[in-house]
Formats: structure tokens, C-alpha cells, sequence
């Protein structure tokens, strides 16, 4: 193979896969703990971004910048933000990869109404590049399966 993991490379492929997927749960947990800094790290400058199937409307070139700006202002109120992702697939293509896995992220946050919580559960796809010696995520896709719970979590009055 010409990729530059040879296919009698299977270690460094491994090792690979596993920085990938280090850095998709980098992301998640830094996304969770509201570390924006760290968030931005995971994310290349340039990044396609499609949350189509939760907002409609067409992907968009966007920059991590930019990205991490909306999630600060969408989930930065919130008590508590967790994302579970598991059943990762990954393949690396040299200096690129691509990446799925499934995903559930609960968002808390207390009211008068007593629905405290918001469950979207979907799947993740992602493209990736090797930057700087690790990866940064250039393309973000996110295919909501089921939305459960409080969906109007925001329009509802906190407690304090």
C-alpha cells in the first residue's frame, strides 16, 4: 500500500486508530467539562459541519473557532452536558481518516416543570487529519436518531 501504513504495519496501525479515537473522546469529555479551549485543540481550523438531520438546512464550511463558539453559547447554561460514544469504527488512510460511532448526549439542566433533562441519541461520523503531529477533526456529522425528554429544556424557568 502506498498510504503509508503498510499493510505489515498492523502496530502503528492500531496505534493510530487508537490516537484517532483518543482525540473523538477528547473532544466529548472537553465538550462535557465546558473546557472550550481543549474542545478547539480537537478541531482542524477548517471543519465541514453537518447537523443537518437536528437543525435542517445544508452542512457548512465552518472553522473550530466558530464550532466551539456555538456549542459555548448553546450548551454553556446548561447544569451538566454528557456524552457517551462507543461502538467506534475507524479507518486510517494515511495522513487522513474516518471515523463512526454511536453517541448519546443527556443535557441537565433544573426547572420549575420538573423535566430536567434532554436525551439525543444518534450516531457521529467524522473525518480527520494528522496535524501537528496528532489529529484534528476537519469533517463532523451528526445523524440524530431519536430525541427524548424535555425538548423545550431552555423555554422552561430554572430554579434559581
Amino acid at each position: 500500500m502506498s498510504n503509508g501504513l503498510r499493510q505489515e504495519d498492523p502496530l502503528r496501525r492500531l496505534l493510530e486508530k487508537d490516537a484517532v479515537i483518543t482525540t473523538l473522546n477528547r473532544l466529548f469529555r472537553s465538550v462535557d467539562e465546558k473546557d472550550w479551549k481543549q474542545a478547539e485543540v480537537c478541531l482542524a481550523p477548517h471543519v465541514l459541519l453537518d447537523v443537518t438531520s437536528l437543525a435542517g438546512g445544508e452542512p457548512e464550511n465552518t472553522t473550530g473557532s466558530a464550532i466551539v463558539d456555538g456549542w459555548r453559547d448553546g450548551l454553556g447554561h446548561l447544569e451538566a452536558v454528557h456524552h457517551q460514544a462507543g461502538n467506534y469504527e475507524v479507518d486510517i488512510h494515511g495522513e487522513a481518516a474516518t471515523a463512526t460511532c454511536y453517541g448519546i448526549a443527556y443535557h441537565y439542566l433544573p426547572n420549575d416543570s420538573g423535566r430536567n433533562t434532554r436525551t439525543f441519541v444518534g450516531t457521529y461520523d467524522f473525518g480527520l487529519r494528522k496535524r501537528r503531529g496528532g489529529w484534528e477533526v476537519d469533517m463532523l456529522r451528526y445523524n440524530l436518531k431519536f430525541l427524548d425528554g424535555n425538548t423545550d429544556l431552555e423555554g422552561q424557568e430554572g430554579d434559581g
